[in-house]
């Protein structure tokens, strides 16, 4: 406990000096030890004990040493991934500015301080790339979106879904209603995406078959939309339905970005010119602590 406080205040004293836009604490440090006017987030981290793992080993002592070895090695990098993931989240979602994060790192085993520079974090640089067609705050929005449906589905179910963003008129010419379109005739404050008393309509239409088309300026243009397009050139990770796969080639054909979300394990990903531009297999949110 005396070893995880002394870890604790030396980030902190790091953290101020180097004028760090934010602390991420990943592990099961004693919140009550922290405070500084640095924002400070936490996300847990559930990790196997080293020592657990190597207990019930059979190995020799020199695959022992070997396997301690690697294990240490596998933990760190996770963790600290976690740290700059999270990180990187937090910043795309608007909860926290570019800059220095100086990251806690706690396993069962060990503790870390590490800086972690956002300005050279690919997530964000990915993010960056997107300004080219779409204004930052409408992908934001629809970024957050996105992970609300990623993390709570709707009515108890996982939900998958897709968003086209920019070049709307275009895209609407390379696709076809499925349904009605739930936005046809509304006035343009309820189709404002960057209005949140929208969102939760977005989230219940995000539960029918087809995607949203959402205009440059962050109008929703229409739901239920199906695309026309020919995919039969575009390359994903297999196991990436029609939904994905549709969404990319979209982009390869208009000046647009496609945001989708996997009905199966909510995993988040971001299309432009046809080809995946990031991948968010967690979209677990840190909570800020002060």
């Amino acid at each position: 406990m005396d070893n995880i406080r002394s870890v604790v205040k030396a980030a902190i004293s790091l953290a101020e000096e180097l004028g760090s836009t934010a602390i991420i604490i990943s592990g099961g440090v004693d919140l009550n030890d922290i405070k500084t006017n640095v924002p400070v987030f936490f996300t847990s981290r559930r990790t196997r004990s080293i020592i657990d793992h190597l207990v019930a080993s059979t190995k020799g002592r020199d695959e022992k040493i070997k396997e301690i070895a690697d294990r240490i090695a596998q933990q760190a990098t996770g963790t600290i991934d976690q740290v700059e993931n999270i990180s990187a989240i937090e910043l795309m979602l608007g909860e926290l500015n570019e800059g220095l994060v100086v990251g806690i790192v706690e396993t069962a085993d060990s503790s870390a301080i590490i800086v972690h520079d956002l300005g050279e974090n690919p997530l964000v640089k990915a993010l960056k790339t997107c300004e080219e067609r779409v204004t930052p705050d409408v992908m934001q929005a629809v970024l957050k979106i996105a992970f609300d449906v990623a993390n709570t589905g709707r009515e108890g179910k996982q939900v998958g879904t897709a968003f086209i963003l920019g070049d709307d008129e275009e895209v609407l010419l390379r696709s076809h209603q499925i349904i009605l379109n739930p936005y046809a005739g509304h006035r343009e404050e309820d189709r404002d995406v960057l209005n949140r008393n929208n969102w939760e309509s977005v989230k219940e239409f995000a539960q029918l078959d087809g995607v949203f088309i959402i205009s440059e300026g962050g109008k929703i243009e229409a739901a239920g939309r199906y695309l026309d397009v020919d995919a039969r050139d575009i390359r994903l990770d297999k196991g990436l339905g029609g939904r994905h796969v549709s969404a990319a080639a979209i982009t390869r054909d208009t000046v647009s970005i496609a945001i989708t979300v996997s009905e199966s394990g909510g995993v988040i990903h971001v299309y432009m010119d046809g080809k995946e531009l990031m991948s968010i297999e967690s979209t677990e949110r840190a909570k800020r602590c002060n």
